[in-house]
């Protein structure tokens, strides 16, 4: 009885310490995004146009670009300004179409949510129920053919795999879109759903093998360990011995991994969305990088930065409510 006191009283503080830690790492993810380009050879004018485009440039007008942009004032004044507008989300103005570069991400923000959303829940699924049949049918001598089907599907190019889905399910059986999100009727959540299939498919496919990989290690870990074998010895049935003693502590570290995996997969929609032309935040870095666009650059790496990050500190705060015993310090 005196157990969950102790949790609920050591949740706040181990709350608070992984929080200062987050907010430390952010900051050091502020800082690099901001220091990067400014270590550049020729610091960021460089990344402002090609470099022919720069060749032609005269003394004055590069000085204009490095005033216009703050380049010419002190690091630590840049910087205090930098993290103003991080903060206030004056990101800058995209050199490519004028638009606010805080506009660009948030129109961009809400597709690569939808994709990496429904990405996540399918590949959880699969990831973790192959998994799961993939240790117990390993126990019974079985299971090699999902286990070779997990390590090609975890070594798959994403854009390789996309284009295959392209040229077979678009091009050969013309079955699905390919590209963008709307159809020729306009946008609608038909249409919107049938362009999320491919991409879907791409990042569900190469994302699920290490989830499987992971969720049958661990399974077969614990029903080896000694708690389920004595239960076993005391003859607790097969399936109760699955289902009460070795998924729970299983799936604990699976949950992890899966918290994680939806920063990687934000990441590795930069790939997914450049093949299907997607009109998300991976689309936009692309195309801000291809343009040399550097504010809208900045500001996209500052997102899949904190999404990253985001995705850490929920799996951080999440995990204890999942499994008391976890102790931060020793105090709980």
């Amino acid at each position: 009885m005196t157990a969950v006191p102790a949790v609920r009283r050591g949740y706040p503080r181990y709350i608070a310490g992984r929080l200062a830690e987050y907010l430390t790492v952010l900051m050091v993810a502020l800082t690099l995004n901001f220091a990067l380009p400014r270590a550049l050879p020729g610091g960021p004018l460089k990344l402002f146009g090609s470099p022919e485009a720069l060749a032609r440039l005269t003394a004055d007008e590069r000085a204009q670009i490095a005033t216009e942009y703050g380049f010419g004032r002190p690091l630590h004044e840049q910087f205090l300004d930098y993290l103003t507008g991080v903060f206030t989300l004056d990101l800058g103005t995209s050199l490519t179409d004028g638009r606010p570069v805080a506009q660009a991400l948030a129109e961009a923000l809400p597709w690569t949510l939808l994709l990496v959303g429904t990405s996540t829940v399918v590949t959880a699924a699969l990831g973790v129920t192959l998994g799961v049949a993939g240790a117990l049918r390993r126990r019974r001598g079985k299971g090699s053919g999902l286990l070779g089907a997990a390590v090609v599907a975890d070594s798959i190019p994403q854009f390789w795999l996309g284009m295959l889905l392209i040229v077979l399910f678009g091009v050969k059986l013309q079955l699905l879109p390919t590209y963008g999100v709307a159809g020729p009727d306009g946008m609608s959540v038909g249409g919107v759903l049938q362009h999320l299939v491919l991409p879907v498919t791409t990042l569900t496919v190469t994302g699920m093998g290490y989830l499987f990989l992971y969720t049958r290690s661990s399974l077969l870990t614990v029903l080896t360990s000694e708690p389920v074998q004595h239960a076993h010895a005391r003859g607790v049935p097969h399936g109760r011995l699955v289902r009460r003693h070795a998924l729970r502590p299983a799936l604990l570290p699976v949950h992890t991994i899966l918290m994680l995996e939806i920063g990687f997969l934000a990441a590795g929609a930069i790939v997914v969305e450049t093949v299907f032309a997607y009109p998300g935040l991976g689309r936009l870095t692309f195309d801000a990088i291809t343009a040399r666009d550097y504010p809208l650059m900045q500001g996209a790496f500052l997102v899949l930065t904190v999404l990253v990050v985001v995705m850490n500190a929920l799996a951080d705060a999440t995990y204890p409510l999942l499994d008391p015993r976890a102790r931060t310090g020793g105090h709980w």
